[in-house]
């Protein structure tokens, strides 16, 4: 028979310092945390860049070189049914020159984007581009797709 001989007397029970045998824990486990983090993160990357446009348009290509981004931006969209919209917002016909009028320009008018679909007629794209002129926008980006085979 084998016998436990410990010196100390503390029958045979260590403790760890700090702590007691039945208290919490004071760590907090972050790996959950980060986990979840991490699953949010990549969540923002994928769905950001589909923010942006959110009337879905055909768009024709060019080989043209992407603008930057503006904070002070308008975007008027026409899909291939020939409705139009104003960053995302459909307009009854001839509402698109009351809307444009309230918009305020300030020192600097904002820029406008202009995004048509490829299968619409030309006198239709013209026509929102008349009355974006009109109404004091005198800059009009056209909105494309990047292509190295475009016409």
């Amino acid at each position: 028979m084998a016998m436990n001989l410990q010196q100390g007397g503390g029958g045979g029970r260590r403790r760890r310092r700090g702590r007691g045998a039945g208290a919490a824990m004071s760590e907090i486990n972050v790996t959950p945390l980060v986990d979840v983090m991490l699953v949010l993160l990549i969540i923002f990357m994928v769905t950001a860049p589909m923010l942006t446009a959110g009337v879905p348009i055909d768009l024709p290509d060019s080989k043209a070189e992407a603008l930057k981004e503006e904070k002070n931006e308008i975007t008027v969209s026409m899909d291939g049914d020939g409705r139009v919209f104003l960053d995302d917002q459909e307009l009854a016909p001839g509402e698109l020159a009351d809307r444009l009028a309230g918009i305020d320009k300030g020192e600097k008018a904002p820029l406008v984007t202009l995004r048509a679909d490829r299968n619409l007629k030309y006198d239709r794209v013209i026509a929102v581009m008349g009355e974006l002129n009109a109404a004091g926008f005198k800059s009009i980006s056209l909105v494309t797709n990047g292509s190295v085979t475009a016409p």
